[in-house]
């Protein structure tokens, strides 16, 4: 089973539009013309992103873009949490090193409201340490960031504990929630921009693997 978890591009989302460019009526064909913030809805952020040295979008290896993701289920996550290591449970002991961190807070559901973006919770810099020397491929979050949006100092130092520490970001993910189980196929597909510091990706887990094993962990 394969479960989409990117939010639609639509105008609704913050610096984007969308416009007609060509349509049939006029000149036989539809076409468009997309202007896109390179972090609107559900995207990848690149080292660049935060000067964590030259690597942009583009050069995002396909083998880091999707694998194995553990996911732990948060949906009790108050507005502003500070989300650490203790929020993982039991993961933090038996995490197997370059599987994908998937974290389910249902934040997504705030989509719309202003809280959305300026009361989300956030990654502590215990849980980005951890996440670095834990080598998580990617940490997949619901919110449209790792960290607080009105506070330029936890904003650069959290993304760049992960990002100059090898863990790719991937932020507003969705239908977290409706993944069956704690462990699935994950992969996140950005679009190949170059030198983009980042941009919107496709998003989903298969409950089976697509050309790949899951890698079963430990048990627990």
């Amino acid at each position: 089973m394969l479960i989409d978890l990117t939010r639609t591009i639509t105008e609704d989302l913050p610096r984007v539009s969308l416009e007609p460019f060509k349509t049939t009526a006029r000149d036989g064909w539809n076409t468009s013309i997309y202007h896109l913030y390179s972090h609107c809805g559900t995207h990848m952020d690149a080292p660049w992103h935060f000067d964590c040295g030259e690597t942009f979008i583009d050069e995002a290896p396909l083998e880091t873009c999707l694998g194995t993701a553990d996911i732990v289920r948060l949906p009790d996550t108050s507005p502003r949490e500070v989300l650490t290591v203790a929020h993982l449970g039991p993961l933090a002991e038996t995490f197997t090193p370059g599987n994908h961190l998937l974290l389910n807070t249902n934040w997504s559901r705030q989509f719309g409201k202003t809280l959305y973006e300026k009361e989300l919770p956030r990654i502590g810099p215990d849980l980005a340490h951890w996440c670095v020397e834990n080598r998580v491929k990617i940490l997949g979050v619901e919110p449209p960031s790792v960290a607080d949006v009105t506070n330029a100092e936890e904003l650069i130092r959290i993304h760049r504990i992960l990002l100059s520490g090898g863990v790719t970001i991937v932020e507003g993910l969705i239908n977290l929630d409706i993944i069956p189980g704690d462990r699935c196929f994950f992969a996140a597909l950005p679009l190949k921009i170059h030198r983009g510091d980042g941009c919107p990706c496709r998003a989903f887990a298969s409950t089976t693997p697509l050309g790949t094993t899951l890698n079963p962990g430990p048990e627990r």
